[in-house]
């Protein structure tokens, strides 16, 4: 749209969707030439009614309360116990976080979708919000694959833990984790914040997740889809292969374990890790590097659902209930505060 001397200026664009719908009013800043780009994204969320968003409020609230109060569980119970100092439980306490992040990172927004579903959010929070959603994936991806080589290790080479699991080489495998999740991430980013997104300001999901933001970009985003085809093949088909592999060796050598309390205690061990892993590299993989088009496409974001909420919510469960030394210390502060 352009005034009588030929000049653009920013101004409220009406854009007509090729899908029927209404002209839809899209808010556009100057870019410093003659392309333009939206402030501000609506998430669609979920096509639902409102007093069933009313509903989903209420619980997807309560889910989230499980998960901040499970994991920091999760961490109060390690900081309080002297003998869960140990690189396992250093690991643990980092998954904790990730999954408060995580939860903490996406919820909110959904909460608040589901009470006020027109309530825009803005290009500097969608960009924010997707940055951090694709670093603790990736942290968690790569805390999954450490969590199994201190298995691995504890199991296959018993005599060895002390000497290899040393704190500096925990605190280096951790800071590594966490470094390279925000530079992956980072990576997205760059190549993100260059398109212009100037064709509607619809995002069909319940938050600004990477592929849903690129289906709004007025651009060419096929490299974009194959840097993130190749980012989720490099953080969960690869880790995943090295995890089963340590699994398999772990395996063998239970196996060899004598005693059947030796071989009861060493599965203990692993089964919750196992857990997790399969809940979070099973959805993934189906979402980032599974079939992108038909009914599947739309059944994603429920699974995305699963993933970013359910989750965070389900590890301090599966750690806690499956892992004899957490119950025993979560039995020794219940104790202690009976006494009191």
């Amino acid at each position: 749209m352009s005034t009588q001397s030929g000049h653009q200026t920013p101004t409220s664009l009406l854009l007509k969707r090729s899908d029927g719908e209404k002209p839809m009013k899209t808010y556009c800043r100057e870019m410093g030439t003659n392309q333009t780009s939206i402030t501000e994204f609506l998430l669609l969320g979920f096509p639902l009614s409102p007093w069933i968003q009313m509903l989903l409020f209420g619980l997807f609230s309560l889910f989230y309360m499980f998960t901040l109060l499970g994991n920091g569980a999760i961490l109060g119970l390690i900081s309080l116990d002297s003998r869960l100092h140990t690189p396992m439980y250093f690991f643990l306490s980092h998954l904790a976080i990730v999954d408060i992040a995580y939860a903490c990172n996406t919820v909110p927004q959904m909460l608040v979708n589901l009470l006020l579903p027109a309530k825009p959010i803005s290009f500097v929070g969608c960009m924010t919000q997707m940055f951090l959603f694709l670093s603790f994936a990736h942290t968690e991806c790569l805390f999954l694959v450490v969590m199994s080589y201190d298995r691995y290790v504890a199991i296959c080479h018993p005599l060895r833990y002390s000497a290899i699991m040393t704190w500096r080489v925990c605190i280096t495998l951790a800071v590594t984790s966490w470094t390279i999740g925000v530079l992956l991430s980072l990576i997205h980013l760059v190549l993100l914040l260059p398109l212009p997104f100037c064709r509607s300001q619809k995002i069909n999901h319940f938050f600004c997740e990477i592929m849903a933001v690129l289906k709004v970009a007025c651009a060419d985003t096929h490299i974009n889809e194959i840097i993130v085809l190749a980012g989720a093949i490099s953080v969960l088909v690869g880790p995943l292969s090295s995890i089963v592999v340590s699994y398999m060796c772990i395996l063998c050598a239970i196996l060899q374990i004598q005693s059947g309390e030796g071989q009861r205690k060493a599965l203990s061990t692993c089964s919750s890790h196992l857990c997790v892993v399969g809940l979070f590299y099973g959805t993934a993989i189906i979402m980032y590097v599974g079939p992108r088009y038909g009914n599947l496409k739309e059944q994603k974001k429920y699974l995305l659902l699963f993933h970013s909420l359910f989750n965070p919510m389900l590890n301090p469960l599966i750690y806690s209930l499956r892992n004899s030394e957490v119950k025993n210390t979560l039995k020794r502060v219940l104790g202690v505060e009976r006494a009191l």
